[in-house]
């Protein structure tokens, strides 16, 4: 399978922390549907540049990806790190370090691309998954996402 640039760049800025290029990556009307929210452009740059700075260790792996039938792209993630810094997201309270390891569950992410960048992002809805998943592995009673 041939990986539209766009993804590519992603899946680089992602693995390096690396904001510009995520935000190189996107579509003018990307968004990332969750099943409690849809997030525009500037809250997933808002929420990845949170997260690093919270888990400065995050990493990222993932298996092949996989083109699927309705013409989005599958990435299987496996994601995790370790809440050593102030996790801070804006409109939300901010939760001091914890010290604790999170592993998100493994799960697919699917990602729809245009000409112009990705248009969606779509995690797949698993228990304990990403992004929810990460406040509630640091003991968030209530997660915001």
């Amino acid at each position: 399978m041939i990986v539209p640039p766009a993804l590519e760049l992603y899946i680089d800025g992602l693995k390096s922390h690396d904001l510009e290029k995520i935000g190189a990556s996107f579509a003018d009307e990307v968004v990332f549907v969750t099943p409690a929210r849809t997030m525009r452009r500037d809250e997933i740059l808002a929420f990845l540049a949170a997260l690093y700075r919270g888990f400065p260790d995050w990493s990222y792996d993932h298996d092949p990806l996989v083109l699927r039938n309705d013409g989005s792209i599958g990435v299987f993630w496996r994601q995790g790190g370790t809440h050593t810094e102030t996790l801070e997201f804006p409109g939300f309270d901010a939760y001091p370090a914890t010290g604790k390891s999170v592993t998100i569950p493994e799960h697919f992410f699917y990602y729809r691309v245009s000409e112009n960048g990705l248009t969606e992002i779509r995690p797949d809805p698993v228990p304990g998954g990403a992004p929810r998943g990460i406040f509630e592995q640091i003991g968030v009673a209530l997660p915001p996402l």
